[in-house]
């Protein structure tokens, strides 16, 4: 059972995942897509106007995914290999994001 982060380190781990996939996929793919970053909620939009939505959820410390092409996934960060992880599974919202992006564009991107 994963422990629930404290809210100061949990918001702080969220918003540093968040800007970092922001600036990745952004510089990688900025041409082809629409990468926006604002208030916490990162927006990544095909050209077919399909959207990827991160963000967090502070009551249950969890990012959660919004794609396209695997729904909606919610993630637990896992101290241990410190990582936002499925809460269905073992992927990780990197891992995740990639595939699903790959699908969509072509592009592997390596985000984490």
């Amino acid at each position: 059972m994963t422990v629930a982060l404290e809210e100061t380190r949990f918001h702080q781990l969220a918003d540093e995942t968040i800007e970092t996939l922001s600036d990745v996929i952004d510089d990688a793919l900025g041409d082809d897509l629409d990468v926006d970053l604002q208030s916490g909620i990162l927006t990544i939009e095909l050209d077919s106007g399909e959207q990827f939505i991160i963000n967090k959820h502070g009551p249950n410390r969890q990012v959660w995914l919004s794609s396209p092409v695997s729904g909606a996934s919610h993630y637990d960060f896992d101290e241990d290999n410190e990582t936002w992880t499925s809460t269905r599974g073992s992927t990780t919202l990197h891992d995740q994001l990639s595939a699903d992006l790959a699908v969509k564009t072509g592009n592997k991107l390596d985000l984490g």
